[in-house]
């Protein structure tokens, strides 16, 4: 059986890609079963004092933290869209204004929204004066999906979407590069926010799908490269039979001609 160069390179190709896309899919699932076996271990750990000292976000992503400083609520942002119990709501995000120098965003909780009026922002208390906050260290105050600029334009109390690094530019504060998903208050202080946090999802079973899928082009790829083969195969056989069967009376009659 002869070999087909160009059509064997291309299955190879297509074969090797797919097992490497599966790897690294399985690679990423390992990745993130080991963030979530972190986060399980930071959840039981002592806070992380945050201070005027930057924090890297690598080195507190997902620890608890503690800080004590007083909340700038002249400078609060609501993020829209972030529904709690299929309610519509905002999050509250607030700097704190750190002792000892420094600032840090703060995702206070969760606040319902006016149904007739969106500006209409439900009452919630902010404490005057210092207070201790504890929570989890977090890249983002959450991120909704929304199309251009949106309400994420600066100057704006109600938005879209916060990023850290844009609102430090837009504030003109030093802040931390993360934001504190707070967990409560030391002491406990009631200040009518919903602080009921959905768990960390790495969607491990996600890469495990798509390596499956990817492996199974590749098997795909096999069979089809095993069934053009044959296919070709079984042509080629069937061509020189019938050549051969053509080539015989020709044959038989050089022979006869012979013998007269």
């Amino acid at each position: 059986m002869k070999i087909r160069l160009v059509p064997t390179l291309l299955i190879l190709i297509v074969m090797a890609v797919t097992i490497r896309l599966g790897f690294w899919q399985r690679d990423r699932a390992h990745q993130k079963e080991a963030l979530q076996a972190q986060i399980t271990q930071y959840e039981s750990s002592v806070p992380q004092p945050v201070g005027a000292t930057p924090l890297a976000l690598k080195d507190i992503e997902f620890h608890r933290v503690r800080a004590t400083g007083t909340f700038l609520p002249e400078r609060v942002v609501y993020l829209d869209n972030r529904p709690y119990n299929d309610q519509p709501g905002f999050y509250v995000v607030m700097p704190l204004k750190l002792e000892g120098g420094g600032y840090v965003l703060v995702n206070r909780g969760w606040l319902p929204r006016n149904i007739a009026d969106r500006a209409a922002i439900a009452p919630y208390v902010t404490p005057p004066g210092p207070v201790v906050v504890e929570g989890i260290a977090r890249a983002d105050a959450s991120r909704a999906f929304e199309l251009g600029s949106g309400g994420s334009a600066a100057h704006q109390k109600i938005r879209q979407n916060l990023g850290v690094a844009s609102y430090a530019a837009e504030s003109g504060l030093p802040l931390q590069p993360f934001v504190i998903q707070q967990t409560g208050f030391v002491p406990a202080f009631k200040d009518g926010l919903v602080r009921d946090w959905p768990v960390p999802d790495t969607d491990v079973e996600r890469n495990y799908g798509y390596m499956l899928q990817w492996w199974g082009m590749a098997l795909a790829a096999l069979g089809f490269g095993l069934f053009a083969a044959r296919k070709a195969a079984t042509k080629a056989r069937t061509e020189d039979e019938a050549r051969q069967h053509a080539e015989e009376p020709g044959r038989q009659n050089t022979g006869s001609a012979k013998d007269a």
